[in-house]
């Protein structure tokens, strides 16, 4: 809609009262008396809907067990959830549609999609209620993510201050554990301390790869030889899924790290080591893809890939009969950690 022609010099427009919750969108064109220049279409969205949704807009790669989650807006009771995979349908759905996810309590602000299908676009809406108030319901935007052709081993995005912190999952040496146990041990009872307690997060913010977050690993090796951390497996275990066959790991060093050995363990035992004995030192990203099925690998070295319970990133000597010196100290980060199928192969 047209809303009128200003001269030069007049860059404010009043629009007059606006609806609470609502998303509203505008463009600026431009006109030098000969030619119009049309401008790039903007949107903001006033107090009332819900705020910080969790994938974000138009996200890719999202895993295939994301939660949704969203803060309320100022003036909910409660939430309405609707979601689906067609986008018109989603903004037209009504509380007698099969989009219609039920709704939340004002405290509960998630929603638990299930298993999603590869590489496919959802699409989803929360509407804020609150009979008390003549303008509710505020029916929200559509919102949309895809999930992505691979698996999410972890990509650290979902790390926060409350009761998700990074170290309840990946358990380190100084032995954090469950929530709410106290106190923080035994541990797995090397030398490595996972986290930052410096960010808001508890996770890097600075040092990524891919996202916002990735997973900070001090290590010490001067009295155990090695230090590692461990995540317990939810999903994916099945690392045969789609014909997954190569695991990929992103991490970074310092040159002022020592140059200990780097390795990746599945199922407490298995072991796989980087072919550069001086990866710690490395000062960039660094793509580390491991074949599940290489001689000597996994496979070989008895891991049921169909049923991969636990995966640690460490640094160091792991075998106990193995003798050795002391080693030294360093940070790690790693990220995005993927299981990838083979390419496709080219058209004949």
């Amino acid at each position: 809609m047209l809303l009128g022609v200003f001269p030069q010099g007049t860059t404010t427009y009043t629009p007059g009262p606006l609806k609470s919750g609502k998303t509203y969108y505008w463009r600026v064109d431009e006109f030098d008396i000969f030619e119009t220049y049309k401008g790039e279409v903007w949107s903001f969205t006033t107090q009332g809907a819900v705020v910080s949704l969790k994938p974000a807009n138009g996200a890719v790669d999202v895993k295939q067990t994301q939660i949704l989650s969203w803060s309320p807006g100022e003036a909910a009771a409660s939430h309405q959830v609707y979601f689906g995979t067609d986008k018109e349908v989603v903004r037209d759905a009504d509380t007698s549609s099969p989009e219609y996810k039920g709704t939340r309590d004002l405290s509960s602000q998630s929603y638990d999609p299930g298993k999603l299908e590869w590489d496919s676009t959802y699409y989803w809406r929360v509407d804020e209620v609150n009979n008390a108030n003549p303008d509710s319901p505020w029916i929200g935007p559509v919102w949309s993510f895809t999930t992505a052709n691979f698996l999410i081993v972890d990509d650290f995005e979902d790390y926060d201050a409350g009761e998700n912190q990074i170290w309840y999952a990946w358990k380190d040496g100084l032995g954090y554990g469950t929530v709410g146990t106290e106190p923080y041990s035994p541990g797995n009872g090397t030398g490595s301390a996972v986290g930052d307690e410096s960010t808001p997060s508890y996770t890097e913010e600075t040092i990524v790869h891919g996202g916002s977050q990735s997973m900070p690993v001090f290590y010490d090796n001067s009295v155990l030889r090695y230090s590692e951390v461990e995540l317990t497996l939810t999903y994916p275990r099945d690392w045969t899924e789609n014909g997954v066959s190569t695991l990929t790991i992103w991490f970074r060093g310092d040159s002022a790290n020592a140059a200990e050995t780097l390795y990746v363990a599945l199922n407490g035992s298995a072991v796989v080591t980087h072919d550069n004995p001086d990866a710690a030192q490395i000062e960039e990203w660094t793509e580390w893809n491991i074949d599940l099925s290489a001689p000597g690998g996994f496979a070989d070295q008895g891991v049921n890939l169909a049923n991969v319970n636990t995966i640690a990133l460490g640094l160091g000597n792991r075998n106990p009969d193995v003798s050795g010196v002391a080693g030294g100290s360093g940070t790690m980060y790693f990220d995005d950690i993927h299981l990838y199928p083979p390419p496709p192969e080219p058209a004949p």
